[in-house]
């Protein structure tokens, strides 16, 4: 298994809500040992000189391999967070995005990897089931209250 800490540095990132039924597309967080402890939206690093747009569209090419389409308006937050006690500090772009028709509809569950050869497990999460004592946590911390927000 990987053992990922947070960049020394700010990061711009940019990240998609994909919806089905109600439910958000997430990627399970994992601790050094192994346990969920959260799930955040797929996504990923603008790199310099890149749209947080263009960011998103290559993000979810590279890891579910689809061209999605970027819809509704877009949400900004800044995400300064402690993970295994490292602080990662994040400035974030997050739009509601779309797949092609038919993708992964027949799947409950999307198994993929990250470029630093990490396996992910990405699934689709009722928001009324994080957050909760002793669940997941849905990152980053007050997205959801965001989302609820916004209606």
């Amino acid at each position: 298994m990987t053992t990922w800490r947070p960049h020394p540095h700010i990061r711009v990132v940019a990240i998609g809500l994909h919806w089905r039924g109600g439910r958000l597309l997430a990627a399970e967080v994992r601790d050094d040992a192994g346990r969920i402890k959260g799930v955040r939206p797929l996504g990923g690093e603008i790199e310099f000189g890149e749209s947080w747009q263009a960011a998103l569209v290559r993000e979810f090419d590279e890891e579910l391999g689809i061209d999605i389409t970027i819809i509704g308006a877009t949400l900004m937050m800044e995400n300064i967070f402690v993970h295994e006690g490292a602080t990662g500090h994040e400035v974030m772009f997050i739009a509601d995005v779309a797949f092609p028709d038919g993708a992964f509809s027949d799947q409950e569950r999307i198994d993929f990897r990250e470029d630093n050869g990490e396996e992910i497990v990405a699934r689709w999460f009722d928001l009324t089931e994080l957050d909760l004592p002793g669940g997941p946590s849905l990152y980053p911390t007050g997205l959801k209250d965001l989302l609820l927000k916004r209606g």
